[in-house]
């Protein structure tokens, strides 16, 4: 840990701030506004869809701005869309607050490159450590973001603007803090050209597709349960401060073993840390599947938080083994493009399944996606395998 890493670990916290926010108080916004209560969690898709949409803008932006400016950037478009949310639940405009999370899925683009940016204020060898170090400042968002979201609920005559306006002054505090981190030159920087192998050559790589696979499905699988647990618990009749609790705990269980994982992989390897966050994934879903309490909902999303730790940890120090430096910053939007792709389906598909469908039913539907990523890290435990008794 250093002075740089520590003021990007704050952002880092910040930034899940307005995260946490955003999945509290989206899904219940646009339950009340929607037109349709199969729409609820659209402003929540909205949210991702903008993150897919802006990744290969935020590389470009940083390959020609660098790493500071264009989070700066992310950090100015998160204070405008905040902005328009307030506005848009002050209004009651349904679209008007979808397309303002829309616009907001840029910061989020940009703010899910800080794990990377970590890899670069340390030493080769603490990389893992880096990025466990910074994904540990979601511990920030999951202790502040539930209670914000609660304590700002009945702010303004309407239910949750005055969320939005506390986001605001989150920004606001993480973009100066994001003034003084001095990021190292990225290879290339200022040049608009690609430079390295095609992206084409980059994402067929075996590494970078179990990386890819890691990332995505364990982001899909947690953000389905999380943007359907407000939701789900205010049918079975639980308050939202009861909903916000499970929120805090959730989150914590993301990002507080972020203190030990990269520990972890430095041990025992990545894949045997990433098949930990699997099971993980598969014990949250029985224990969803054994009542509606409150502490059953606690006890599924914390299990969830961990299981998504591991395996989004890893998966993401094992993608940085798939390019070289010059590589980095559209290797790294292939990535997140792939997650925030992921993400948006399942951020869309849990309003619908959990209106209609109920909350056992979109449980027992993550099983196949958690298989099939199973049978893909046995396929590149086996790869690695063959590689090693291969002949010099």
């Amino acid at each position: 840990m250093n002075l740089q890493l520590l003021l990007l670990t704050l952002c880092q916290g910040m930034l899940l701030v307005n995260n946490v926010v955003f999945i509290a108080v989206n899904g219940l916004v646009g339950l009340a506004l929607a037109p349709t209560a199969w729409l609820a969690t659209l402003p929540i898709t909205a949210y991702v869809a903008g993150g897919a949409l802006a990744t290969g803008l935020v590389a470009r932006t940083q390959r020609r701005w660098g790493r500071q400016r264009s989070f700066q950037l992310g950090l100015l478009v998160a204070i405008a869309s905040a902005a328009v949310c307030a506005w848009a639940a002050l209004q009651r405009q349904f679209w008007l607050l979808t397309a303002a999370t829309l616009l907001a899925g840029f910061y989020n683009a940009n703010g899910s490159l800080y794990r990377f940016a970590a890899v670069e204020l340390v030493k080769p060898e603490f990389k893992e450590r880096a990025i466990s170090w910074v994904l540990a400042g979601g511990i920030i968002g999951g202790v502040v973001g539930p209670n914000l979201a609660n304590w700002s609920r009945t702010a303004m005559d309407v239910p949750f603007a005055g969320a939005y306006l506390a986001l605001i002054g989150v920004a606001l505090l993480s973009l100066v803090t994001m003034a003084f981190i001095s990021f190292p030159p990225l290879p290339g920087q200022g040049s608009s050209a690609p430079q390295g192998r095609p992206t084409a050559e980059l994402v067929r790589q075996p590494v970078f597709i179990i990386a890819a696979a890691g990332c995505a499905i364990g982001y899909g699988v947690m953000n389905l349960l999380m943007a359907a647990t407000p939701i789900a618990m205010a049918q079975c009749s639980h308050p939202f401060s009861a909903a916000a609790l499970v929120l805090e705990w959730h989150v914590l269980g993301m990002y507080v073993p972020s203190f030990f994982t990269g520990r972890l992989i430095r041990r025992f390897g990545v894949l045997p840390v990433m098949t930990t966050g699997l099971l993980l994934n598969i014990a949250c879903v029985g224990f969803a599947l054994t009542g509606n309490d409150v502490m059953h909902f606690l006890g599924a999303l914390l299990v969830l938080g961990v299981g998504w730790n591991f395996l989004y940890i890893g998966a993401s120090a094992l993608a940085t083994e798939a390019w070289r430096p010059e590589e980095k910053t559209r290797g790294q939007a292939a990535i997140d493009f792939t997650v925030y792709a992921t993400m948006t389906l399942t951020s869309f598909s849990s309003g619908a399944l959990v209106t209609t469908g109920g909350w056992t039913a979109m449980n027992l539907g993550t099983l196949a996606p958690l298989l099939l990523l199973a049978a893909a890290l046995l396929w590149l435990k086996r790869l690695r395998r063959r590689e090693r008794l291969a002949p010099a």
